[in-house]
């Protein structure tokens, strides 16, 4: 389970892919659109800048950007900055097979080694701009119903 801090992450992330090419945007902007308190996601911006994610302005017009374009960065990236490898086990970890209580013939190891990868595909597969292009798609099929 992803903690409250990667979720939020994640979030401030997207709300910056969504306005790339916008300039910086400001802490509370950020924190209103995607429902984040101010004060920690201050703590979160500044992680993620240590990380190499975003880049900070300061000054009037001042806020904060990503570094890199929305398309090359992966949710699987950011997630494992954050929370350390995907795995589904401690044991799953490549390398920390040795963790094993059971050793190499622990009968669950394959199992979670393949829930590793699958996992490991599907948020390496999903970029910043996939979640912009989704929003954008799933708000033009939205048609609000009015009824009198």
């Amino acid at each position: 389970m992803l903690s409250q801090k990667t979720q939020y992450a994640l979030r401030a992330l997207f709300e910056l892919a969504r306005h790339k090419g916008d300039g910086p945007q400001k802490i509370a902007d950020v924190a209103e659109a995607q429902a984040i308190p101010a004060r920690f996601l201050e703590v979160i911006l500044h992680e993620l800048k240590r990380g190499g994610f975003v880049e900070s302005r300061r000054g009037k017009g001042g806020g904060y950007f990503l570094v890199r374009s929305p398309g090359e960065l992966t949710v699987g990236e950011v997630i494992r900055f954050l929370e350390g490898p995907l795995a589904p086990v401690g044991c799953a970890v490549p390398g920390a097979e040795a963790d094993c209580p059971l050793g190499p013939s622990c009968v669950f190891l394959p199992l979670w080694r393949e829930a590793r990868e699958a996992l490991s595909e599907v948020l390496d597969g999903k970029t910043l701009q996939d979640l912009v292009e989704e929003e954008s798609r799933r708000r033009s099929e939205f048609v609000p119903m009015y009824r009198i």
